[in-house]
């Protein structure tokens, strides 16, 4: 049970959770994409008291309105009915995941039009927000907690949220979780509202930054890589038009991300110019 600031039993499972259970919404038609709280970069300088931390998984964004799954995009996932089943009535936000380093796997389940019960099993829906309820963060994941604990699904799951002490403490924490096979930490204010876009209230701690680009050609490869793609032209929301060769697989070089399609890199800061430094293509945007 999380304890930072000093919250009673009380206050965290009595008035919030009571708010949890509304009437089952009505079947969502519209597809247009929610609006979501997004983080982030973190300032490696900035003082983290006052937030809660937990680790940033390397799964998809998954919005539960009480009726229907769906991605960030809006589009409806096509989750087996036993899965949804078991979900409360509460609206919730979090990540569908299979575990560290299992992003293409875990893509390739959710994409199905039509699901397979069996490649469920071992995924988990980690909430991390009820959109719904009022007060502060540090008493929505309280309830949280005790939501998924009476829910009692165990693909149900309250992702852990903890108070860090200072920037010592954040660190150790974004190293063990690297050293795990972790991608970083996201840090959520404890005093935060329910809000959406980027603000104040969330961000994300990694060695590597990441960012998304639209893939404008494809290069062709040179020596060893000949009749294959050797890099792909990409511009980014800000207009900044770049190459990135590094990270390609064969088989992305063989079968690229089309042209049109979004993709992730990562990269580690930028020249003067504003092109990424050592960009490194990851995988295809996370958005479905």
């Amino acid at each position: 049970m999380l304890t930072p600031i000093g919250l009673s039993r009380r206050l965290l499972c009595g008035a919030a959770l009571g708010a949890l259970c509304p009437q089952p919404a009505a079947a969502a038609t519209a597809t247009a994409a929610p609006a979501l709280l997004l983080a982030r970069e973190w300032p490696v300088d900035a003082d983290p008291a006052g937030y809660l931390v937990s680790e940033k998984l390397d799964g998809v964004r998954a919005l539960w309105d009480g009726h229907s799954l769906r991605f960030r995009s809006g589009a409806a996932i096509a989750a087996p009915a036993a899965f949804l089943a078991r979900l409360p009535t509460a609206p919730l936000d979090g990540e569908l995941w299979l575990g560290r380093g299992r992003f293409d796997e875990l893509s390739g389940v959710v994409r199905r039009a039509q699901p397979d019960d069996a490649l469920w099993r071992d995924l988990s829906y980690q909430v991390f927000e009820l959109p719904a309820v009022g007060g502060a963060f540090v008493q929505r994941a309280a309830a949280l907690q005790a939501l998924c604990r009476q829910q009692g699904f165990a693909a149900l799951r309250s992702l852990p949220q903890q108070p860090v002490a200072d920037r010592a403490d954040l660190q150790r924490r974004l190293d063990a979780v690297v050293a795990a096979g972790g991608e970083g930490l996201v840090l959520h204010r404890a005093d935060a509202p329910v809000a959406t876009g980027r603000g104040p209230w969330l961000w994300k701690h990694k060695p590597l930054h990441d960012a998304e680009a639209r893939v404008l050609a494809h290069l062709a490869g040179q020596g060893r890589l000949a009749g294959r793609v050797g890099a792909l032209q990409v511009r980014t929301d800000r207009g900044v038009v770049f190459r990135i060769g590094t990270g390609l697989r064969d088989t992305d070089r063989t079968t690229p991300p089309a042209v049109g399609q979004r993709i992730s890199f990562r990269y580690r800061g930028f020249t003067p110019a504003g092109v990424p430094r050592f960009a490194s293509y990851w995988r295809l945007a996370e958005a479905l």
